[in-house]
């Protein structure tokens, strides 16, 4: 029997995220996904005359395919993926990772050549910038033991969140986008963290169900060169299926001078991948209010209320600051009382504190509010 929470998250993909018309295109990439959630989407897809293509993957096959491919193998696969990604109006990925260490043993020149030939020509060259795109992750037991709760509990936390009422969300973004637009001078303050950056002409982005479920935050990216000062973020990151606790970033005139985790060493080469990586792509807010701690997946960490969100390495098209890089790394400071607090200040002024917005026309976006 078809669950109907997932017709109702389908229609939301369909008719909020990707907002398809009748004769559009859509690519739904299933990695790992009950296959009643891949024709629910289908069917959605079908109601509003549009029109579904689909991939099925799974990751166990991706990570040999990763470890043998060489870079004449993984370019043949990109040009493929890509030439077909032209076609789409439409890309939902529905990714549903049993392990999310499945690909820690893929050695890193390999997931090099991923990134150089399949991610970057196919994802960050033409899905972005020109296709109405969501990603999802979707819930297992794997998941629900990151964010310890039951499968159970875990499953139907993950369909409140992604159903949340984003038109709220969307509305109650506003005047936080309006302010971060016109603001020039950033600075944030907290536990091992004093930093201070500009934004200013940098592009405001909210995210309120469009593009990632769950969403949740507002995005934008640092001049490129005006970063200085340290920061410690509070909750751990994973990146190419490796964890990493404790990290700490110094900068200097917006590159990252000295970095160091529970495993510097893996860190450094990450951010010497190329002369991009060392440099911040996006600085963002987060703001769902059913998601407070960390559970080791991007989508929904960078969401955590009352944390942001600093990543070195590659810049969106649509909050442009100059860098390009293969990496895109979003590394998680909370600053809610309970991961130490911090201060984020616009132009010398405070706008939030703990982890909750001071200023009465930003209040709509905490917690208290948007659950009412």
């Amino acid at each position: 029997m078809n669950d109907p929470r997932y017709d109702r998250l389908a229609r939301l993909i369909v008719r909020h995220s990707t907002r398809l018309r009748k004769g559009e295109k859509i690519l739904i990439e299933a990695i790992d996904i009950p296959s009643d959630m891949v024709i629910a989407v289908m069917r959605a897809a079908h109601q509003v005359g549009a029109v579904p293509f689909v991939t099925i993957k799974e990751s166990r096959v991706l990570r040999e395919l990763y470890r043998q491919a060489s870079s004449t193998s993984m370019s043949a696969i990109g040009q493929w993926e890509a030439q077909r990604m032209q076609e789409m109006h439409a890309y939902v990925s529905l990714r549903g990772q049993q392990n999310a260490m499945e690909m820690s043993d893929v050695a890193t020149e390999q997931m090099k050549l991923y990134q150089q030939h399949w991610w970057k020509p196919v994802h960050l060259d033409i899905r972005v910038p020109r296709t109405k795109w969501v990603v999802l992750r979707w819930p297992n037991p794997g998941m629900a033991q990151l964010a310890r709760m039951s499968t159970e509990a875990f499953t139907q936390f993950y369909f409140d969140v992604c159903t949340l009422d984003y038109r709220r969300m969307e509305r109650a973004m506003k005047n936080l986008a309006a302010l971060m637009r016109r603001t020039d001078r950033v600075r944030i303050t907290g536990p091992g963290t004093d930093l201070s950056f500009s934004i200013k002409n940098i592009p405001v982005i909210p995210c309120s169900g469009s593009h990632n479920l769950p969403d949740g935050e507002i995005f934008t990216a640092p001049v490129r060169d005006s970063v200085n000062g340290r920061v410690r973020f509070t909750a751990p990151t994973i990146y190419q299926s490796v964890v990493h606790e404790n990290v700490e970033l110094v900068f200097r005139n917006g590159k990252i001078i000295r970095a160091k985790s529970d495993k510097s060493e893996l860190l450094n080469a990450v951010l010497d991948t190329d002369e991009g990586s060392r440099y911040i792509g996006e600085f963002a807010l987060g703001l769902n209010p059913h998601i407070t701690r960390p559970m080791l997946d991007i989508l929904f960490d960078e969401k955590i209320s009352g944390s942001f969100h600093f990543t070195p390495g590659n810049s969106y098209d649509n909050a442009f600051n100059g860098n390009r890089s293969q990496v895109h790394w979003d590394m998680v400071c909370i600053q809610t009382p309970e991961y130490g607090g911090g201060e984020i200040y616009f132009d010398d002024r405070l706008i939030r504190k703990d982890g909750l917005f001071v200023l009465k026309e930003l209040q709509r976006l905490n917690p208290q509010n948007l659950l009412d």
